[in-house]
């Protein structure tokens, strides 16, 4: 195993490690890009954090839950033994997104005919117009926000429709039927609407919250909380960038985390505010509904938290039951496997964490293969899906028993991955090999789009694959060969 510096990916389970500040990770790769270390700091005029001073997170201890077993390594297998940067197969770097066109030219996956799916590059979408900061697919659309203010609709791969807001940059993008909901950096939340005798006309149908709440609340002096010296807000609106949306479908709530530290939820059928929480001690930076009504919050502040959701007199109450992660470096991302019952935590030090709830939520172990911090995740089934500021998308595979093992890296974004979603590949006609259609946006102002099998080799197997190939060991050798350069390898 090589050292970080190396590159070298495993997953393993042990102690966290302490890397570099996330906005260094941020800045070296966009310098225009507002901290959101700080939910605190002072802003300018424009709405973006005032970095002009060092934003520097507080120093914090690192460590996983007090329940969290010991990890023995000796009896856990790795995901990989080698560089995933350097054996990539999917390499896709010469595909350039700034095509005149919006669309590349798809390019051709080569697929093995036999036993291997591949994993690879459809196309790119590109549009000169801003950095892609959210995606949410419904059906057949593609929504995409970007920090030009706009919300573009694609689809087959073709421009559909948008649609603009007018004010601040679209930070993420949920979708409940024919209900839109957009966060935005100056801390709105918008909601749109589909028309059904024309999908492609979206119209404003209002905000969270609505300006009758927000008029009536803010009469009432009780309904205030300070946020600043001299400086109080109404509660129940957002007074910072809301950076992250969840939808818990089954109860028709919205989950919203913003920069001013708190979360906020929703009711879908009125648009009413049920309860502000103040969660964290620096940026919600992510926020997902989970299991047996829990709800999962990460922040800058280095700590992934656990609420409850319980009835209290008339109403519903989110309670604290634990926090499973404390940490010097701040958490970026989290993603749900509801199928497995498992949570996945994206931090600045570039390493996933995660936890199993079948083991009460024990600390499982830490996913390592990216250079620097993970900005975002996914999962699909048995696939996790990790995006990261190094440019590369990571794709792993949780095996029997939990363990996981790394299927490929994709290449070919120029800037970092800042969102990512994946739908499940109906176009392809073996029913035994699972497939998805991932769509990755970037701060390189692109969308990349790539198909993944669920059945493909990791990166042990096809090392294991070229060694017999060019050591001449395999059984047959001609047919390993052929194998190999379908890989793309020379």
């Amino acid at each position: 195993m090589r050292n970080e510096r190396g590159g070298t990916m495993v997953a393993e389970r042990n102690a966290l490690h302490h890397r570099p500040r996330f906005e260094a990770f941020l800045h070296s790769s966009d310098p225009s890009l507002p901290s959101p270390a700080n939910a605190s700091n002072h802003q300018d005029p424009n709405g973006d954090i005032n970095n002009s001073n060092s934003n520097d997170y507080s120093t914090r201890r690192s460590s996983a839950s007090a329940t969290s077993p010991v990890y023995d390594a000796s009896t856990h297998a790795s995901s990989a033994e080698a560089s995933p940067y350097a054996m990539s197969p999917w390499n896709q770097a010469s595909a350039s997104p700034y095509n005149k066109s919006p669309w590349i030219t798809p390019s051709p996956l080569n697929p093995l005919e036999e036993n291997f799916p591949v994993n690879g590059l459809i196309g790119s979408l590109v549009r000169e117009e801003g950095h892609i900061y959210s995606l949410a697919v419904n059906g057949d659309l593609l929504y995409t926000g970007s920090d030009s203010k706009n919300i573009r609709v694609w689809k087959n791969l073709k421009e559909f429709t948008g649609f603009k807001s007018k004010s601040g940059l679209i930070k993420a993008i949920v979708i409940s039927g024919e209900k839109i909901f957009t966060g935005h950096q100056d801390g709105k939340i918008r909601v749109w609407k589909v028309s059904t005798k024309n999908p492609s006309n979206h119209r404003r149908v209002g905000s969270l919250p609505t300006l009758k709440d927000f008029i009536r609340s803010s009469m009432n002096p009780k309904n205030y909380v300070e946020v600043r010296r001299h400086r109080n807000v109404v509660r129940i609106r957002h007074f910072d960038a809301v950076s992250c949306m969840s939808m818990n479908e089954d109860q028709g709530l919205l989950y919203t985390g913003s920069w001013d530290k708190t979360f906020k939820v929703w009711r879908i059928a009125d648009s009413k505010c049920l309860e502000s929480v103040a969660a964290h001690d620096d940026a919600v930076n992510s926020v997902v509904v989970g299991f047996q009504s829990l709800v999962f919050t990460g922040s800058a502040d280095g700590t992934v938290k656990v609420w409850r959701r319980e009835m209290q007199g008339k109403g519903t109450t989110h309670v604290l039951v634990q926090t499973l992660l404390k940490q010097e470096n701040a958490v970026t991302a989290l993603a749900m496997n509801q199928e497995a019952a498992v949570v996945y935590c994206g931090s600045s030090d570039g390493l996933v964490n995660y936890w199993d709830w079948e083991k009460h939520l024990s600390y499982g172990g830490v996913l390592r293969g990216h250079k620097l911090a993970v900005l975002c995740l996914f999962t699909a089934r048995n696939l996790v899906f990790s995006g990261s500021a190094d440019k590369n998308i990571c794709v792993w595979r949780r095996e029997e028993g939990g363990a996981h093992s790394c299927l490929s890296v994709l290449t070919g974004h120029t800037g970092p991955v800042k969102c990512l979603t994946v739908v499940e590949d109906y176009g392809t006609e073996d029913k035994a090999d699972q497939r998805w259609v991932v769509y990755s946006g970037s701060l390189d102002r692109s969308v990349k789009v790539w198909r993944v099998s669920e059945d493909a080799p990791n990166l042990s197997q096809i090392m294991a694959l070229e060694k017999d190939a060019y050591s001449g060991t395999s059984s047959n050798k001609k047919t390993t060969l052929v194998t190999v350069n379908k890989l793309g390898k020379p």
